[in-house]
């Protein structure tokens, strides 16, 4: 007896048709999330806001302070430190010293209770990253950071991502520059950039980590 199909055969295709486009899906869903999962899409632009409105517009930009005089670590050790309420009260105990704004500060000065400010710039916890050893090779605050300068609030511009470091370390005589430049905010590589980068990184015997993963990763 000849058995009866329960379904066309045109349904075969169908089947087929939905098992493709469903593949495809995945993997374009996958695909996506992968892509604006990266640090370019969700650090870049982030900008929290700070216990105390500090503005490095007001600070680094119209008076002119130099980034060591805060951040004084950067050329001896692996982080930049955030500068302690002391730091802060050097000046304002005589500039502004009854601002509401700096509450915080004059609260923090009295009881010896840190301001909590907010990481803006975060390097992944499994990847290595030294301050001093970039800063003393001739990589300026402004090529990470952008133009501190100009911003009342901080803000990341660059992502710090693998890529990013790693497009550096295979070409860094494109930002390398003069050692007594290195906070100047302003500071524009010339045309002859790339001439005198890899003078710099003959004479400072610049060699970064590229294919070396125990580099940056240990």
């Amino acid at each position: 007896m000849e058995s009866k199909l329960i379904f066309p055969k045109w349904i075969n295709k169908v089947v087929a048709l939905v098992l493709v486009g469903g593949g495809l899906a995945t993997f374009a869903g996958a695909g996506t999330t992968y892509f604006i999962s990266q640090p370019e899409f969700t650090d870049i632009g982030y900008q929290p806001t700070q216990p105390v409105p500090y503005s490095h517009k007001l600070h680094a930009g119209q008076i002119g302070m130099d980034c060591r005089f805060c951040h004084s670590t950067v050329e001896k050790t692996g982080f930049a430190a955030i500068p302690p309420t002391q730091t802060c009260m050097l000046c304002h105990t005589a500039i502004k010293n009854d601002s509401p704004k700096l509450a915080r500060i004059r609260e923090s000065f009295a009881t010896g209770n840190p301001v909590e400010w907010k990481k803006v710039h975060k390097v992944a916890d499994f990847a290595y990253f030294n301050h001093s050893a970039h800063v003393n090779a001739g990589v300026g605050c402004s090529t990470c950071h952008g133009r501190i300068d100009q911003m009342d609030v901080v803000k990341q511009v660059s992502p710090v991502s693998m890529p990013w470091c790693i497009a550096c370390h295979k070409e860094p005589e494109k930002v390398l520059r003069p050692l007594d430049q290195i906070t100047k905010m302003d500071w524009e590589p010339g045309s002859d950039q790339v001439e005198k980068g890899r003078q710099f990184v003959k004479d400072r015997k610049i060699k970064p980590p590229v294919e070396n993963c125990w580099g940056c990763h240990r």
